[in-house]
């Protein structure tokens, strides 16, 4: 009879590799050759964004403390600064709320629903982000200020000697604030919409949970990381505005605005500490929304799938078509504004409800008069270099940042975020108190006064977008086709031609294309740090505006909107180019 040995056995442990799954099977010498090249690719991009980004937000602060922190015991003293803090977290918190309002039912409207128009209005309800920023609030004075032509037919059918309303206060920043934002709102909810599984909604229906219980307990749940990211974009473009406070404001101060008085009166010990509270307010609405929506965010499993509610109550199919014309001749006002506008005369549009007279002399005098044509040439030569910048450093960061692992590509990840979190006049402020001479010892460069200073602050503005666009599509590749190029014995550079590239090309292009359309729009920023050889058409449609030049300021207008259009098409018109006759592995 076998007796079995009780002797326990020893297992033997062996120390298991950990393998970086970029690396995938290669050997230690092929590894310290990766690990060099990734250090050699981060280094001068960390470098740039740490130039670029962080050294002038530095210098603000330093220059926020100097003479004994005298300047920020002026700003506690200053009523006017208060009343810029507070007015600006309130037009911030209203136009989130107002956004909002409008965003979410829009797109439950339009993306739960099936009736008479409903494409229609949805390829209409994107129209105001076509809208630079400044145009849109020229667009609204046009329609709805004191001698808008809303507001004087309103006061003629009313028979009102006076005008019915004034757009002027923290109102009228947020009324113009929910148009041009709540696109954001709208965009993000039906994304998650699409998502959302309706027999999720059916199923709680079927246990007898109520309309309002299940949009309660079941859809909002699972729309919160959409609304809390919607509200967190509207958050932020509402705290850095200055086109709308500027124009609508009315003697309201809010932070932004500030700032710009502040340096324009010399002040810039207070214009450094009124940027660095901007910036801390942006970097607390940040984390404040995060964490609330990480503390409500929710998962579903399952791929999705998406039912319209056909309208079949005769009063609502004969309501909701009216209602939607209504909604589009709203959201078509505007821009049909600013193209009316354009073709009339300078100086004959006065006590008119529309102008009286109509002429092609704006846009004929624009293509004729030299001096006109510079703020063109130069808005899109600054964007298109800052959007090359932009595609080749973020390209770079984005590629390291997916599908490498190394030292310092935490820090890399926050360089790239860091200007969506500041606000477009912080960021100039900074450069304008960075790059204002020459010191080589101190790493400044003097830009200040220069061409190139504009297209540096579109660079840091357009850094996030094209960045996270690109990061977007990388995560969707498999990081072992890289490796796998490699060990079919293509070089490192024909890797990233023939599969890095072609996985990337679309967030790539859709990066590249919000950021040149921000560029060429760009009004914040640009009204800080513009001289008059390299004015934008942002900055020149405000000139126009104070010479009481509408039309030709119209006419910029809409010359502007036909850039922002074009640059689409185009960007659509080289990704389908390029989707055709590229490699497979961008598919």
């Amino acid at each position: 009879m076998h007796t079995p040995n009780k002797t326990p056995r020893k297992t033997l442990r062996f120390p298991v590799p950990v393998i970086d799954p970029i690396a995938g099977s290669r050997g230690p010498s092929a590894i310290r050759s990766l690990q060099s090249r990734t250090l050699l690719l981060a280094a001068p991009v960390i470098a740039i964004l740490a130039w670029t980004v962080v050294y002038p937000n530095i210098s603000v602060i330093v220059g926020s403390l100097a003479d004994g922190a005298r300047a920020w015991k002026e700003f506690f003293a200053s009523p006017a600064d208060r009343e810029a803090v507070v007015s600006t977290l309130i037009v911030s918190v209203g136009s989130v709320i107002a956004a909002t309002l409008i965003g979410v039912p829009l797109a439950f409207l339009l993306a739960r629903f099936e009736f008479r128009g409903r494409r229609t209005l949805s390829a209409i309800a994107t129209l105001p982000a076509a809208l630079p920023p400044l145009v849109g609030v020229v667009a609204f004075m046009f329609l709805y200020g004191e001698s808008g032509v809303v507001t004087r037919i309103v006061q003629h059918a009313l028979g009102l000697e006076r005008a019915p309303w004034s757009l002027t206060g923290l109102w009228a920043i947020v009324f113009v604030h929910a148009y041009t934002m709540y696109v954001y709102v709208f965009l993000f909810v039906s994304a998650g919409l699409e998502r959302i599984d309706t027999t999720l909604d059916e199923a709680a229906e079927g246990l007898g949970a109520s309309r309002a219980v299940r949009l309660r307990r079941v859809t909002l749940p699972l729309l919160t990381p959409s609304i809390g990211g919607a509200m967190l974009l509207v958050f932020m473009s509402a705290l850095g505005s200055f086109s709308a406070p500027y124009v609508f404001g009315g003697g309201i101060r809010v932070l932004s605005t500030q700032i710009v008085a502040s340096k324009l009166n010399g002040n810039l010990g207070l214009a450094y500490v009124e940027t660095t509270v901007l910036a801390l307010a942006a970097i607390v609405g940040l984390v404040v929304l995060r964490r609330f929506e990480r503390r409500r965010s929710y998962a579903m499993s399952g791929k999705g799938r998406q039912t319209r509610v056909v309208v079949t109550s005769p009063l609502a199919r004969a309501l909701l078509p009216a209602l939607a014309i209504a909604t589009v001749a709203v959201l078509l006002l505007p821009h049909a504004m600013v193209v009316l506008v354009s073709f009339a005369r300078d100086g004959a549009w006065t006590t008119q409800v529309l102008p009286p007279e109509y002429t092609l002399d704006n846009f004929r005098r624009m293509a004729t008069d030299p001096a006109l044509w510079v703020p063109i040439r130069n808005s899109v030569t600054m964007a298109l270099i800052a959007t090359a910048a932009n595609v080749v450093v973020c390209f770079v960061a984005a590629y390291l940042i997916v599908l490498r692992r190394f030292p310092g590509r935490r820090l890399l990840e926050l360089l790239v975020a860091i200007p969506w979190a500041i606000p477009a006049t912080a960021i100039a402020i900074g450069l304008a108190s960075t790059f204002n001479r020459n010191d080589p010892l101190t790493l400044r460069v003097l830009l200040v006064g220069t061409f190139w200073i504009l297209p540096l602050a579109y660079f840091i503005r357009g850094i996030p977008l094209v960045a996270t666009a690109v990061e977007g599509s990388l995560k969707q590749m498999d990081p072992s086709l890289e490796d796998a190029a490699h060990g079919l014995g293509g070089s490192w550079l024909m890797a990233v031609r023939r599969v890095i590239l072609p996985a990337a090309r679309p967030g790539l292009i859709a990066g590249a294309l919000l950021a040149a359309v921000t560029a060429v729009g760009e009004f914040v920023a640009s009204i800080v740090l513009y001289t008059h050889a390299n004015r934008p058409i942002a900055v020149e449609i405000l000139a126009q505006l104070r010479s009481l030049a509408f039309g030709t300021a119209a006419a910029y207008s809409v010359l502007l909107i036909g850039l922002v259009l074009t640059i689409t098409l185009l960007a659509r018109w080289t990704e389908g180019r390029m989707a055709r006759s590229g490699s497979p592995v961008g598919a």
